[in-house]
């Protein structure tokens, strides 16, 4: 008996019993657990339920949970006699700081300890804090049958213990998918709730997404996307399914994928300098992976928002999957554009993965002209020599329809019209994350002419591009490469588009990436998309807008800084390895995880700091 549930004890030592022996059938836990039923804090409440077994031993005990308090303490014991914590037989005592504080879920106590079959005991509860938030066990008010009696002790209501006609939720010996993490959650905190999914499962056709909900306590096995559940158990998609399924460990089905996750990474290269940075690298490319649909379409994260495919963040990916080997899948986003390519040369702002068209009426975005170009010549780079020209062939009509587009929004000041980028939000005059992406795919296509020996097309996107890269010397640079030529908007994290492997550096751009960077960073550590005083963006921090200057500067070299930015998205991976979309005022990571822009773009930062950058398209 520990000595916060001694006040209790010493005022309820009445109407004391010998335990019964039962005949019927043995009432050992139910799931419901959809309402706060009792208080459980010490020293005026808690709570019992009676149970019976078949069982002769149990290793746990369960219960479902919530407290609004972050510290303290919540002791279960399996009592013989419900009022005297004296005929306890198993004790066992777990702290919320241990459980991640604050939060709810089903909470598994482990007791070891030997039973009677067919007798009646008590699985008690109770909390201690010095916080004045509630703790409270959940359950129903619904009528279980054939159910015991579940017992409120609330010495100021009651006066001690009530017989009450609700039921707790509680399992004596949960098994198989009573086991917390698998039909049910386990205690989460609140702060991974700010989240609004934590991983990905997948078997190269179908893609599930992991919630934060069922995340807490579990972990991929291996290098796969197999899941190892809090119970031990795993939950994969197997061959041909569409959703998943909990298999014991070691499943042959379970095996094998993890077996090809292992060969497909083993394919290509893992960059990274250290060990913690390889496996970010490796889980990024599984994440990535997961994420790209077999028609090529690469879905930016897996929560419904985010299920379609951007041409900006499928051409991150696509260099990405190039630059450490996994062609393949590089060329099939590609192929994806390609076929979802507009009749003017433009893209959709996204399209469904299906290929079939936008999901809604969002405004098209001028930057994907530059960046699928520059894209499709990462992929050219990074493919072996004996066949990308004639693969090149396929896409070379997109990068000609891409980049005379392009071309042809140049004004007589040698830049493009005012477009959403990738804030996706309109500007009134020309934005930096629009001219420096066209610059780097117009570049990129005059190149890609060049070894076609296009003579014509390298010529009229190499002078677009020696205008474009004119327009943003006279108009952006003085400004240190704001967001618009305006000046109105202030510093933009596309500043870093500017910056290898995009654009050959400027003279002045590492001044104004070092100004930049300070202007957008926040208290978390992390950087907005940009300052502008009407941007939506708030506290948060957005791991995308971060990984532009672990990009940057590890391409120009800039290691220490570089390596700085890298330790501070590694440290806001999730308990899974993924990286989140943003991460919160309070440090928490939050949004979608995994993101495959974010994973795409430390891959390559990754690949930079380990002494092989990518290149970066010639000047035309």
């Amino acid at each position: 008996m520990t000595c916060a549930l001694a006040p209790v004890l010493a005022l309820s030592l009445m109407g004391v019993a010998a335990p019964a022996a039962v005949a019927a059938t043995p009432y050992d836990g139910q799931s419901l657990r959809g309402t706060a039923l009792f208080s459980i804090k010490a020293t005026n409440n808690a709570a019992a339920q009676q149970f019976t077994t078949s069982k002769s031993h149990l290793t746990r005990v369960s219960a479902f949970v919530a407290s609004g308090a972050a510290t303290g303490q919540i002791t279960a014991q399996i009592r013989r006699i419900r009022t005297d914590g004296a005929s306890s037989i198993a004790n066992r005592t777990i702290s919320l700081a241990s459980l991640g504080g604050a939060g709810a879920g089903w909470i598994e106590f482990p007791v070891n300890v030997d039973v009677t079959p067919g007798t009646t005991y008590y699985l008690h509860l109770q909390a201690t804090t010095t916080e004045n938030k509630p703790i409270a066990w959940h359950g129903t008010t619904s009528a279980v049958p054939n159910s015991l009696t579940s017992w409120n002790y609330d010495r100021s209501y009651w006066g001690g213990w009530h017989a009450d006609e609700k039921r707790l939720a509680f399992y004596a010996e949960p098994t198989g998918s009573e086991r917390c993490g698998e039909a049910d959650q386990c205690y989460v905190p609140s702060t991974a709730l700010a989240a609004r999914t934590s991983g990905l499962l997948g078997n190269g056709t179908a893609t599930e997404a992991v919630l934060p909900t069922f995340a807490v306590g579990a972990a991929y096995v291996g290098n796969s996307n197999v899941l190892r559940l809090p119970s031990g158990r795993w939950r994969y998609v197997p061959a041909g399914a569409r959703t998943s399924v909990v298999v014991p460990a070691n499943d042959p089905g379970a095996l094998a994928q993890i077996d090809a996750s292992e060969r497909w990474l083993a394919g290509g290269t893992i960059p990274g300098t250290t060990d913690a940075q390889r496996a970010a690298a490796r889980r990024s490319l599984l994440s990535m992976r997961a994420l790209l649909q077999p028609n090529g379409a690469s879905a930016a994260a897996w929560s419904p928002a985010w299920q379609n495919s951007w041409p900006r963040d499928g051409a991150f990916v696509s260099a990405a999957f190039a630059a450490t080997g996994h062609e393949e899948e590089a060329y099939r986003i590609l192929q994806y554009d390609a076929r979802t390519q507009r009749a003017d040369g433009t893209w959709d702002a996204r399209t469904k993965l299906d290929g079939s068209g936008p999901p809604d009426g969002r405004a098209w975005q001028l930057d994907a002209n530059g960046w699928v170009p520059w894209a499709t010549w990462q992929w050219y780079r990074a493919a072996p020599a004996t066949e990308r020209d004639s693969r090149l062939s396929a896409l070379y009509p997109m990068v000609r329809k891409a980049a005379d587009h392009a071309a042809r929004s140049l004004g007589s000041n040698g830049l493009p019209p005012a477009s959403p980028d990738y804030w996706e939000l309109s500007t009134s005059t020309t934005n930096i994350g629009t001219a420096a992406p066209l610059l780097a795919g117009l570049n990129a296509a005059a190149d890609l002419a060049g070894r076609r020996g296009m003579e014509a097309d390298r010529v009229r996107w190499s002078e677009a591009a020696g205008r474009l890269s004119a327009g943003i010397a006279r108009y952006f640079a003085p400004l240190g490469y704001q967001r618009t030529v305006d000046g109105r908007h202030g510093r933009d994290s596309a500043a870093a588009f500017m910056a290898p492997p995009f654009n050959r550096a400027p003279a002045d751009l590492p001044a104004a990436l070092v100004s930049t960077y300070r202007a957008l960073l926040q208290p978390n550590g992390g950087l907005t998309p940009g300052n502008d005083p009407g941007a939506p963006w708030g506290s948060y921090a957005w791991t995308p807008s971060t990984s532009f200057f672990a990009l940057a500067w590890a391409h120009l070299g800039d290691r220490s800084r570089a390596d700085a930015v890298l330790g501070w998205l590694l440290s806001k991976r999730n308990g899974l390895g993924e990286f989140h979309e943003t991460v919160n005022g309070a440090g928490n990571p939050s949004s979608v995880a995994p993101l495959g822009w974010t994973g795409a773009l430390v891959v390559m930062a990754l690949s930079a700091r380990q002494g092989d950058p990518l290149p970066t398209p010639p000047l035309g």
